[in-house]
């Protein structure tokens, strides 16, 4: 998310006490304080009038509870001590192609899911956690700091769906063994629901599971004995990639991030008896 330096006055801005409604000569470059709660995503501008009335909003320090203040985009903006972001939130789904980095930057100069973008978003947004380089599928990017925050608590449960293509068939003890648990040098990892894609071809297999932890399904494989080719998120929360071809993204509806937020720290969903083809 990004950060800005605070400004401890507003040139055009004179309060006239503490929490009250400044006096201003020209309103240019500065928005409404609910309106700059509101893109940080902590609340609606409703919701934000009443954190103003009750005091938990400070700006560059000083209390305000008077609606209708203004602020700058870069003054130090509080929410019971911690700071906000006034910037638009953004919300991404993409579909992620192999050989592409889950980094907003890579040093070494390889592709990043953020150079997909093309440069038409002018907000700073980031990926919600990670797919390796040669994971492809569903993958998350935002600027909403506290969505983040949740959906990649390991508390939060929230489910995500693979397809793996595996280099032999799969045993049906070792697709029991993915629900049962399999432990991992740093500690056991268990799958919320484990199917073959395909009766016919028992090295495809859909997996869902709610860890958050880096190369976890690769590695629960790994310590089975087989070797994952191919691995593919079709879906991420709710979140699928229809009609969307590898590489593309699309910006979330309204309803989608309603739900998003909704569901961010529930149990995980069941998967579906048959995966289908993505």
């Amino acid at each position: 998310m990004r950060t800005h330096k605070s400004n401890p006055s507003h040139k055009n801005t004179k309060p006239q006490k503490k929490g009250g409604k400044p006096q201003t000569t020209g309103d240019q470059g500065l928005i409404r304080l609910n309106k700059f709660i509101a893109h940080s995503g902590i609340a609606s501008r409703r919701k934000a009038d009443e954190l103003i009335k009750a005091g938990f909003i400070t700006v560059n320090g000083q209390k305000i509870t008077e609606l209708g203040y203004k602020v700058r985009p870069t003054d130090d903006v509080r929410f019971k001590g911690k700071k906000l972001s006034g910037e638009k939130p953004v919300y991404i789904v993409m579909n992620k192609p192999k050989d592409v980095i889950t980094t907003a930057y890579d040093p070494q100069g390889r592709r990043t899911v953020i150079d997909l973008l093309g440069g038409k978003v002018k907000e700073r947004v980031y990926p919600v956690g990670r797919l390796d380089r040669n994971t492809t599928g569903v993958l998350l990017l935002t600027n909403d700091g506290e969505l983040t925050r949740k959906l990649t608590h390991p508390s939060s449960k929230v489910p995500k769906v693979y397809i793996a293509t595996l280099n032999r068939p799969l045993k049906k003890r070792d697709l029991q063994r993915l629900v049962e648990g399999i432990e991992l040098e740093d500690g056991k990892a268990v799958a919320d629901s484990a199917v073959y894609v395909d009766p016919d071809d028992k090295t495809k297999i859909g997996i869902e599971i709610h860890s958050g932890k880096y190369h976890i399904v690769r590695r629960m494989f790994a310590a089975m004995g087989y070797k994952v080719l191919k691995l593919d998120r079709i879906k991420f929360a709710f979140l699928d990639k229809k009609d969307l071809p590898r590489g593309q993204w699309r910006f979330l509806t309204q309803k989608e991030i309603g739900f998003l937020k909704m569901i961010a720290g529930q149990q995980p969903i069941n998967l579906k008896d048959k995966v289908g083809k993505q």
